[in-house]
């Protein structure tokens, strides 16, 4: 047990440049490394749970070495973790700073739930209108079925 007056911190290793996702739910953070396919690549990769978090209690936070993501996995984790920001990190630093945002809508990325829709029946591509960002509530435009929550499924 260490003495009452000591002054440890936690800390996690900076990266040069790449990524940092900060501010996921913490019960959402596995699921945001799962859509990154962060087991597939070289990139060395750090992720925090129960993290202290300034607002929601303990949060999520996850490093990638050596990698920028694309809008469609930024828009992925929007469904998935719709407080999260992404931090662009060069020589060290943060170069930008963004909360992560659902377009107007979101194509190819999630499965309608509708057994009938077109999209299930044929090659279409899955199309949704984004009806609310968080928590994020989607209608497809083929069927008008409308799915939020754990009825997300991503493609």
């Amino acid at each position: 047990m260490p003495p009452e007056n000591s002054d440890k911190e936690l800390s996690v290793a900076a990266i040069r440049d790449g990524t940092v996702i900060d501010h996921i739910q913490n019960e959402a953070t596995f699921k945001v490394a799962d859509i990154l396919n962060l087991d597939t690549g070289e990139e060395v990769v750090l992720v925090g749970m129960n993290l202290p978090g300034s607002k929601a209690g303990r949060k999520g936070l996850i490093k990638i070495d050596g990698r920028e993501l694309t809008l469609e996995e930024v828009n992925k984790i929007a469904l998935i973790a719709p407080r999260a920001t992404v931090n662009i990190i060069k020589g060290y630093r943060v170069v930008e700073k963004r909360k992560v945002q659902l377009p107007e809508q979101v194509e190819g990325i999630v499965r309608c739930i509708n057994p009938n829709c077109v999209t299930n029946k044929q090659s279409v591509t899955t199309r949704f209108d984004v009806l609310e960002s968080s928590p994020p509530s989607l209608r497809c435009v083929y069927c008008e079925r409308t799915v939020s929550g754990a009825d997300i499924i991503l493609k």
